[in-house]
């Protein structure tokens, strides 16, 4: 068996024959002496041998492991900056893969000037190629091209037009049916549930898909969507008309039914509010664009942290989904709203309440946001009705009507 160790000019071989003279191997933690055996432990260092003179050896390689008189081969993948496709090289050191790559992805040597990890961009040098894992994805860039690692594919992925988006859409399928992985069948689920925007299309015959589910007397998306918010404000509706069950005088209850028929009578004039998601309605009285809906997070909240936005026009797994965002009431419906309607009516009649108040608090985006599921917060938001605006404001022309009444009666 041979064993090699090397010098400043060259590979020196050392015998491990029974006969092997005496050794001393040093270094800046141990001195071992061994004598000469068919396995002989080296370790980095210097060495002296007894019998022959001594020299110095420097060892290349980590700790326990004898170097190789030549550098291994390194299979790695490369691609080109802002490209997708991959290729293989073998090189033993980076020199060698830069030369081996230009020529491969046919660019000029002297515009490819270094190379980095795909995954973070960190420069790859001759000192840390050897240590690369084979099949480490990495790219050639020049001079005045950065790489920030995946974020950079992120951002390129942001910014494709419709025909990129149609061949990511491919990509992404035919990643999907041979990866194993849940994680990232969910990460490319999700990627192609974004990519496939048919938001563009409106009409059952367009997007015969997202209709699955939905009344065929619907034709347009938009159409839907608007029933889908009138039927919203109608339960409100019907929850203020639920809270009659708790009234226990008649006169009470007379007036609540008064102030409920004209509450209806308002939402029938504004169609039940049903523009709010209606895409096709003017700017200022819709929630839903074009893009979507954004939610403005919770009711307490200028901006949703976690930036949750939905289209639901852009797809039938979209439509479902937006069913689960809510519009949340600031001050709310149940604990607040209707309790301060029923109080003020055991001391006042209909005619007395200030219904604007009420319907803008109860039915309109004044006191209505569109939030996501995860920022709807169920607990008490502990917001008041304000109590300046529950009574009807007396204007003068009324008082002028009750004076006169009021001498009327006198006379008589």
């Amino acid at each position: 068996m041979l064993l090699s160790v090397t010098t400043n000019k060259s590979w020196l071989p050392i015998t491990t024959a029974s006969k092997i003279p005496r050794r001393k191997i040093t270094d800046n933690r141990t001195r071992e002496t061994l004598e000469g055996s068919n396995t002989p432990q080296l370790r980095v260092g210097a060495i002296e041998e007894e019998g022959i003179g001594s020299g110095s050896y420097k060892w290349v390689g980590t700790e326990g492991k004898m170097s190789q008189p030549f550098n291994k081969i390194k299979s790695v993948k490369i691609r080109r900056y802002k490209d997708n496709r991959k290729y293989g090289v073998a090189a033993t050191n980076v020199k060698e893969l830069l030369k081996k790559g230009c020529k491969l992805l046919k660019v000029s040597s002297y515009v490819v000037s270094h190379v980095c990890l795909y995954a973070d961009g960190t420069a790859v040098t001759e000192d840390i190629f050897p240590s690369l894992p084979d099949n480490t994805e990495l790219v050639l860039l020049s001079r005045e091209q950065t790489w920030s690692g995946v974020a950079c594919d992120i951002s390129q992925l942001l910014s494709t037009d419709q025909q990129t988006s149609e061949a990511l859409i491919e990509a992404a399928k035919g990643l999907m049916l041979d990866e194993q992985s849940p994680k990232r069948c969910k990460i490319l689920a999700d990627l192609l549930l974004t990519l496939e925007d048919r938001s563009v299309l409106e009409s059952r015959e367009e997007d015969e898909d997202w209709f699955q589910g939905v009344d065929a007397r619907f034709k347009t998306k938009s159409a839907y969507m608007k029933y889908n918010c009138e039927s919203r404000i109608r339960g409100y509706m019907k929850e203020v008309d639920d809270a009659i069950k708790i009234i226990q005088k008649a006169k009470v209850r007379t007036e609540f039914l008064k102030t409920s028929k004209r509450l209806v009578e308002m939402l029938k004039t504004a169609k039940y509010n049903g523009c709010y998601f209606d895409r096709t309605e003017k700017e200022l009285d819709r929630l839903c664009t074009q893009q979507g809906c954004t939610g403005p997070g919770s009711f307490d909240q200028d901006e949703c942290q976690s930036r949750h936005s939905i289209n639901p026009y852009s797809n039938r797994e979209n439509r479902i989904v937006f069913s689960t965002w809510n519009l949340d009431h600031r001050i709310e419906k149940k604990r607040a709203i209707i309790p301060t309607l029923l109080e003020a009516l055991h001391s006042h009649k209909s005619t007395d309440i200030n219904l604007n108040y009420f319907y803008r608090l109860l039915f309109t985006k004044e006191n209505l946001k569109l939030v996501h599921i995860v920022c709807h917060k169920k607990g008490a938001h502990d917001l008041l009705c304000d109590t300046k605006k529950i009574f009807r404001r007396t204007s003068n022309t009324d008082k002028g009507c009750q004076k006169a009444k009021g001498k009327k009666r006198r006379l008589v």
